[in-house]
């Protein structure tokens, strides 16, 4: 499920499509995607604006679901297939927002997700990391006041940075 255009200049790195998005063809239009745009700071016409903000997940197709409910990992296969050829196609891309453990570990590598989370400037100003925004990850937000506090107020100066022209 692609979200592109050749001339936007964020990326978000998602996992895979989850049943609701798998449902309505839109990614990100569930409540993880109205956690995240509350993250961002940003409504939905600019979030899904191609010609500013492309969304590409780690696996393009819906996983499926597991036994014991709640959706499949995207296939391992998928990312190292396609990735690198569909970003060759967003040479404007000033930002990538790396959501979940599946896009931070395979581009930063094998890690804690909520440790890069709080060490984001490591990464800047190509990639910013981020906690998937399900509803598991409201529990760890509570607990962690430095995310509202410093993370979230970093992430919206840099998405804006990315997105002015």
């Amino acid at each position: 499920m692609l979200h592109i255009s050749p001339r936007a200049r964020l990326l978000i790195a998602g996992q895979a499509p989850g049943t609701k998005v798998h449902e309505t063809g839109i990614p990100f239009n569930d409540a993880s995607g109205d956690r995240l745009r509350t993250w961002l700071g940003m409504d939905r016409s600019l979030f899904y604006d191609t010609e500013k903000v492309a969304i590409v997940p780690m696996g393009l197709c819906y996983p499926g679901v597991l036994p014991k409910g709640g959706d499949r990992p995207p296939r391992p296969e998928c990312a190292p297939l396609w990735r690198k050829r569909i970003l060759e196609h967003l040479p404007n891309i000033r930002l990538t927002l790396l959501v979940g453990s599946y896009a931070q570990n395979y581009v930063l590598g094998k890690g804690g997700v909520f440790d890069r989370v709080m060490r984001f400037e490591e990464f800047l100003p190509t990639y910013f990391p981020l906690p998937h925004p399900s509803w598991r990850t409201g529990a760890w937000e509570r607990r962690t006041p430095a995310f509202g506090a410093t993370v979230l107020p970093a992430l919206r100066h840099e998405v804006a940075r990315a997105l002015q022209d």
